[in-house]
């Protein structure tokens, strides 16, 4: 697994009814992007964790970049 800071990771409960939880990953800790990294959830709670296979890691969506035109 590898993320950036500002990559979004989200974890999928293991149980049934158990909701997914949505973080932003604001350090990774480890070398080369990977694991344990430092995240904040959506109520604002942060922890240092190392996702296991119920983890998916989501890039940030870069701003927009303007459309090149071309010369034709």
């Amino acid at each position: 697994m590898h993320a950036h800071k500002g990559d979004h990771l989200t974890v999928h409960g293991r149980t049934v009814g158990q909701p997914e939880r949505d973080a932003e990953i604001v350090e990774v800790m480890g070398s080369d992007g990977e694991p344990p990294y430092r995240v904040r959830f959506t109520d604002g709670h942060e922890t240092v964790m190392s996702p296991g296979p119920d983890s998916v890691v989501h890039e940030r969506e870069e701003p927009d970049k303007p459309e090149r035109k071309s010369g034709f």
